[in-house]
């Protein structure tokens, strides 16, 4: 929410007041009220609308988000804001928040690493009946790794390159080959998305009383929820080209997307290695064909 006739002559930008920040809040509140209400089947004056009370904060999220993010853009294509030394910050702000995903999903990890590392600790009786004192737990069938898990990653490392392409293109003035690299990463995204989609539609086990499945699904789950949120945010940076934004000195939204892009991909490949392969190793091959 900047006016761009009121920019001083330095190289920091002084965010003006902005409703966003309120307004998010507040949205975010009556999301996770109505979430508690639709879980807990709460009634409020008599009616059980948790499930309204949820749809709308949920709403009121992503209209906050568009708005916010349209000013972001406003702010960086027509404002002249984001200078060299505001670029600096955002991207140290990009980097801590990338960290923070790394420990997201350390959590995981450690879930499943000492799920299945300690299956057999005599002080963990409760976890011993579950695992049978080994993983995966008897009677669990596992994804062959070398089926649809490998074809995603595979997907995944090439969508890597497609965006790496699009980005250089930037780099060189190619906004053809910009639009080109970001279409076919988009594409391979929504790929990854369906593929995992239809694996987890043939699992032989669920996430419900298994700890091999809780910890496998939390981990794989969440990623794939990235990649959607990546995708989105790839989609955006192509829709944005194509309008003709983006330069070759400031493309910051273009360059973040790609970061996270690339977060996603290696995250993959140490989901892949570690539950698919070795977590899988030992046990009967009979989900995803």
């Amino acid at each position: 929410m900047a006016d761009a006739h009121s920019k001083p002559n330095h190289d920091y930008h002084l965010v003006d007041p902005s409703p966003w920040p309120l307004v998010g809040s507040i949205c975010a509140f009556i999301t996770a009220v109505g979430a508690v209400m639709w879980m807990k089947g709460l009634a409020f004056l008599g009616l059980k609308a948790g499930g309204y009370v949820f749809g709308a904060g949920f709403i009121g999220i992503l209209y906050v988000m568009a708005a916010w993010w349209t000013d972001v853009v406003k702010e960086a294509e027509h404002g002249g804001y984001h200078t060299r030394v505001v670029q600096i910050s955002h991207r140290y702000g990009m980097i801590l928040f990338i960290a923070s995903e790394v420990m997201f999903f350390v959590a995981w990890f450690w879930a499943f690493f000492d799920a299945s590392l300690f299956a057999n600790e005599t002080h963990q009786y409760a976890r011993v009946e579950f695992t049978g004192g080994h993983w995966p737990p008897k009677g669990t069938d596992v994804f062959d790794p070398w089926h649809l898990p490998l074809l995603n990653t595979l997907i995944l490392l090439t969508s890597g390159t497609t965006v790496t392409w699009a980005h250089h293109a930037l780099l060189h003035g190619d906004r053809d080959g910009v639009k080109k690299g970001l279409l076919i990463t988009v594409l391979l995204g929504a790929l990854f998305s369906f593929v995992q989609v239809y694996e987890y539609s043939h699992a032989a086990f669920g996430f419900k009383g298994s700890i091999y499945g809780a910890t496998f699904f939390m981990a794989t789950g969440f990623h794939g929820f990235h990649v959607l949120i990546g995708t989105i945010f790839l989609l955006i940076c192509l829709l944005r080209t194509m309008a003709g934004h983006f330069t070759i000195k400031q493309h910051l939204g273009f360059e973040f997307a790609a970061w996270y892009w690339h977060f996603v991909d290696v995250v993959w490949l140490f989901l892949f290695a570690a539950i698919y392969v070795w977590g899988g190793m030992g046990g009967h091959v009979g989900g995803g064909h």
